[in-house]
């Protein structure tokens, strides 16, 4: 079954349709004068190496581009010498690893909306200062932050992620309790464990 997500690598498309031959052709040259292909410089001078960089190069040459070529020729050679692994980065991996460790969270406006204070009104969530730590995350959240108003309320929590959180009252996380909340498209959090979760499934 082929997989449609997967993108072709540039050594699929470029490299691929010859390297058989001339890769094959330049690993029996440096094993035969005893060269360690790890080795750049000892590398360029097999006569097969130079060959194809010669055969690659551009008519117009490359100018200062040069060993840019040649870093490419090596690493491409290398990948092919050592099997062709591919190791793709999916987006769970790849989120944390560009996220800094400390940064604001900020919400659509007016479309989450939670209550500060157990029992009293119910506030937009503007969004959160979030800071990163191991495994936890320690969370400010603005409610009812807006620039003409006199001061915001703010709600703090810190935790791991919570697997399996579930409402008491058996409602989906973050559905709207707000009454006519549904109809305009607003999403609730009942608890600062909620808010928590938000941020997890946000940052």
């Amino acid at each position: 079954m082929t997989d449609r997500s997967r993108r072709p690598t540039p050594f699929e498309v470029v490299f691929a349709p010859w390297a058989a031959e001339k890769f094959g052709a330049l690993r029996e040259a440096l094993r035969s004068g005893g060269v360690a292909a790890h080795d750049r410089d000892a590398f360029l001078m097999a006569r097969p190496a130079i060959e194809l960089i010669r055969d690659l190069r551009p008519e117009a040459g490359l100018g200062e581009a040069i060993d840019e070529f040649v870093a490419l020729i090596h690493a491409a050679y290398r990948f092919w010498e050592e099997g062709q692994h591919l190791i793709q980065v999916d987006e769970a991996t790849f989120r944390p690893l560009v996220r800094p460790p400390a940064f604001y969270l900020q919400f659509p406006p007016r479309r989450v909306w939670g209550a500060p204070v157990p029992g009293g009104p119910h506030e937009p969530l503007d969004g959160c200062f979030v800071v990163r730590d191991g495994a936890t995350l320690h969370v400010a959240g603005i409610f009812g932050f807006h620039p003409g108003r006199d001061g915001f309320s703010v709600v703090s929590v810190s935790g791991p992620r919570s697997p399996g959180l579930r409402r008491e009252d058996g409602t989906p996380l973050f559905s709207p309790v707000l009454p006519g909340g549904a109809t305009a498209g607003l999403f609730s959090v009942t608890g600062m464990e909620e808010l928590l979760e938000l941020v997890w499934r946000s940052a």
